[in-house]
């Protein structure tokens, strides 16, 4: 059949143009934060105050996130197990003295009363006085262990823990403890100092430095850590602290 003489020419499509895709970029891969970009790498000092080496804190116990309500429970547990809870009072059956009426009923123009051991005499019962009671509080071991590294952490964080080393070496007196407490920068403020549990000596050249309070490194708590301005720790206790609180 002979073509039409109307009919259009067939346009061609245009070639489709490539696309070229941008090279993709290579996600830089966020590096860990480090033991020493998290301040956890401290230095040691020794007896007279000058740097000794490094030591690296367990981040277990001083890199932790600071958890202030299981903190403020472990004050108030601490605190209440230190009440010894035996104040106690006579109540008006208790006191001695007489139980007749001290005056007749009627006819005194008094207020009527019925024995001088009531509690408006002097000399009379307590109402609702204390008795001896316990107030002995519980917390489970995982929390107090949250308790003391929140504690410790927070020390950490504003910089007011000491790592000494060669104190046991010392001569057992208080001016040569002092001497070297003051060189490593403990002071201003009340300091609690961190001992091993075999330094007996050491304890004993300590204790009578005003604003010091001595603990063995197995018995920190929470409440001592956060009542005093510093905490110094010898590196021995540092190292015992680690076994006795991380399993």
């Amino acid at each position: 059949m002979a073509p039409k003489a109307n009919a259009k020419p067939v346009k061609k499509a245009a070639p489709k143009a490539k696309v070229t895709k941008a090279p993709v970029k290579a996600v830089e891969s966020k590096k860990e934060p480090t033991e020493k970009s998290t301040g956890l790498v401290v230095s040691v000092l020794g007896v007279d105050g000058k740097a000794a080496g490094h030591v690296t804190l367990p981040a277990e116990l001083f890199g932790v996130k600071v958890n202030k309500a299981i903190l403020a429970q472990a004050v108030r547990v601490y605190l209440a197990n230190q009440r010894a809870g035996s104040a106690s009072t006579k109540t008006r059956g208790e006191v001695e003295g007489s139980t007749r009426k001290i005056y007749k009923q009627k006819g005194t123009g008094r207020a009527r009363h019925g024995g001088i051991r009531a509690p408006i005499f002097v000399g009379g019962g307590v109402t609702f006085g204390p008795k001896p009671h316990d107030f002995t509080l519980n917390m489970s071991k995982s929390m107090r262990h949250v308790a003391l590294a929140s504690a410790l952490s927070e020390k950490q964080a504003n910089h007011d823990i000491i790592v000494v080393d060669g104190f046991e070496a010392l001569e057992p007196k208080t001016k040569l403890v002092a001497a070297a407490l003051g060189a490593a920068g403990a002071v201003g403020g009340t300091i609690l100092f961190a001992v091993p549990k075999e330094a007996v000596n050491l304890r004993k050249a300590a204790r009578n430095i005003a604003k010091l309070d001595i603990l063995r490194a197995t018995d920190l708590h929470p409440y001592a850590v956060l009542t005093h301005a510093k905490l110094v720790i010898t590196k021995t206790a540092l190292d015992e602290a680690k076994h006795n609180f991380i399993k």
